[in-house]
């Protein structure tokens, strides 16, 4: 198969939460384990950090990646979702993982995966592992796809686990209260390894130290140190929590030994994006006039980015927005401001919601738009009609962001 080939088979063939939902979801580990058994436990071969949260724990995965490269280190990353090519999801120094190694891994395991119906992202993890050890990294950065407790990625035995925040998403499947939500995320503390909480939120704290306590876990609460004077190029003030977080993280691990000197942790952080190339978080596309996206979803995410929006100089502003139809809107509609026009669109999913019905359940709140065919038919739409010191956003969901960038 080509790399085209293979990457259309593992979309097609797999289930995969971020495009067909629940039927993603697994209730155990045991996949995972088989799998790992048989690719011969390649996440044993390389240290690693261990990243959760319902918010900031991409940014803080690459702001992470970053830092320890600047140190010197060999560092793997793993994240998800990618937003236009597949590799963004595995990293090494910020290089992509190879078309080949790709397609090499899917043939070569094809029969394996077919026979044990394995999902798309316990496969994706596999792959992520073997290439980290393949390429002998020197430690990878983890991020958490779903959860934690039951996510694929939770057969390592990290350096530092590090949640970032939590928030009420994904429901369905993690609990409908911050405390059970709490519960799946803080399966990530394993025995004896230290936890750094960036967020201390009443509901949760007890939580998370019960779980360091049950596993003899120092715990960290990044907002109650005080840590100034670290600056990152990932725009948007909702980063500051995320750059504490971090900073907290490299002191757990200079207390392992790791070198990671003052001048090369804020080199790290001013250089996220040229050292990992992430993309979509307040990223600006063009200034006149001025449009910036961000993939922010969940009412966590928007109320940040809403806050950042408002915090804009301009003359009218535009809101380029689609979502998947397993969002509950109700949870996040009030966050959209009045003084907005609209351009209702639905990312090119299945999963995505009509444009029809989310300019109707926005129109319930007096925020008013016109429905379009495709996001780049929106996004089109308001350029056009925007003047140059109009501002212009772009998001509602990961898919949109990806179909402009």
């Amino acid at each position: 198969m080509t790399y085209q080939d293979t990457i259309n088979w593992m979309f097609s063939q797999l289930p995969m939460y971020q495009r067909q939902g629940k039927a993603a979801f697994k209730e155990d580990l045991s996949n995972t384990l088989v799998l790992a058994d048989y690719l011969k436990n390649p996440e044993r071969q390389f240290k690693s950090i261990h990243v959760a949260g319902t918010n900031g724990k991409g940014s803080t995965s690459h702001m992470l990646a970053s830092v320890l490269h600047e140190a010197g280190y060999k560092v793997g990353l793993y994240t998800s979702p990618h937003l236009k090519d597949f590799r963004e999801r595995i990293k090494i120094n910020g290089d992509l993982i190879s078309e080949e190694f790709v397609t090499n891994f899917i043939k070569e395991n094809q029969t394996f995966f077919e026979v044990n119906s394995l999902s798309f992202f316990e496969m994706t993890v596999g792959m992520a592992f073997e290439y980290f050890s393949s390429e002998k990294v020197d430690i990878a950065i983890v991020e958490v796809g779903l959860g934690g407790r039951l996510d694929s990625t939770n057969i390592i035995i990290p350096e530092v686990s590090v949640i970032t925040n939590i928030g009420l998403d994904h429901i369905q499947f993690l609990g409908n209260t911050l405390e059970k939500i709490a519960f799946e995320k803080g399966g990530i503390i394993k025995r004896n390894i230290p936890v750094v909480v960036g967020e201390t939120q009443n509901e949760t704290t007890a939580v998370f130290e019960n779980l360091a306590h049950e596993n003899n876990s120092k715990i960290v609460f990044a907002d109650q140190e005080i840590i100034e004077g670290y600056k990152t190029d990932l725009l948007g003030s909702y980063q500051i929590k995320n750059v504490k977080t971090v900073v907290q993280a490299v002191k757990e691990l200079q207390l392992k030994g790791f070198n990671v000197s003052e001048k090369q942790l804020k080199k790290g952080l001013l250089n996220t994006v040229k050292n990992t190339g992430l993309l979509g978080r307040w990223q600006i596309i063009r200034e006149v006039p001025k449009v910036v996206c961000d993939t922010g979803h969940n009412r966590e995410g928007l109320t940040h980015v809403m806050e950042q929006v408002q915090m804009e100089t301009y003359d009218n502003l535009h809101i380029v927005l689609g979502v998947v139809n397993d969002k509950d809107l109700s949870t996040v509609i009030d966050l959209f401001p009045k003084n907005a026009t609209y351009y209702f669109c639905k990312p090119n999913i299945s999963r995505g919601l009509s444009a029809q019905k989310l300019q109707f359940l926005f129109s319930k709140y007096r925020l008013i738009g016109e429905v379009y065919n495709s996001v780049n038919e929106a996004y089109k739409s308001a350029l056009r009609k925007s003047g140059d010191h109009d501002f212009v956003f772009v998001g509602g969901s990961t898919f949109v962001v990806s179909e402009i960038i």
